[in-house]
């Protein structure tokens, strides 16, 4: 266990619960006696800006940044943002995307149009075969909550292949930094994201 590390690399914009999600991750770590570095970089948060968090995991973490490459997790919570970060994977990383975008701004007054999301999808295969595009949204509606759409990613990622926190560690630190009121529909949300990976890993 030694010279376990696992590094996870979170991409998203303002307001999709990006840094919640690290938290999570980061809390889960710490709880099953593993080292975390973490470290985030966000613009304009609040006005949908980029956002992009790092988490370390294992022994031995010395610098909270991942390398090029050297991301064993890319999860993204919107599909541009994930192929825009792309190059934190490699061939072997397992990536795990939302597939509803956050259109920005300027794309809603004309300046610019938004991909097509197919195409995104593609580009993002074409670097990587491990990739699992997931309808976050929708299953967070499904659970009763679009916000929880964060939990349906977090349960997802719970699923992949030799990740190294357990389901019931990760929705207890999930559990954690969610309001009581709010807990029954992101045990769903998280359940359902979970489900929904077990049934497309490969």
């Amino acid at each position: 266990m030694t010279s376990m590390k696992y590094n996870i690399q979170l991409v998203g914009v303002g307001g999709q619960g990006v840094l919640l999600a690290s938290t999570v991750l980061g809390n889960a770590a710490v709880s099953a006696g593993l080292e975390v570095a973490m470290s985030e970089v966000h613009g304009m948060a609040q006005r949908g800006g980029s956002v992009q968090c790092s988490v370390r995991i294992g022994k031995e973490i010395f610098s909270p940044l991942i390398p090029s490459g050297g991301a064993d997790l890319l999860l993204g919570f919107e599909p541009v943002e994930t192929l825009r970060n792309i190059a934190v994977a490699n061939k072997d990383s397992h990536i795990v995307t939302n597939t509803s975008p956050v259109v920005p701004i300027s794309v809603s007054i004309g300046q610019c149009t938004y991909p097509n999301l197919d195409e995104i999808l593609s580009a993002i295969r074409s670097v990587n075969k491990h990739v699992v595009a997931v309808d976050a949204t929708a299953l967070a509606i499904e659970a009763g909550r679009a916000i929880t759409a964060n939990a349906v990613l977090i349960g997802a990622i719970a699923a992949v292949k030799n990740f190294p926190l357990s389901k019931e560690r990760m929705l207890e630190s999930l559990l954690q930094v969610v309001p009581a009121k709010a807990r029954d529909v992101n045990i769903r949300a998280f359940e359902l994201g979970y489900a929904e990976l077990s049934q497309r890993r490969g």
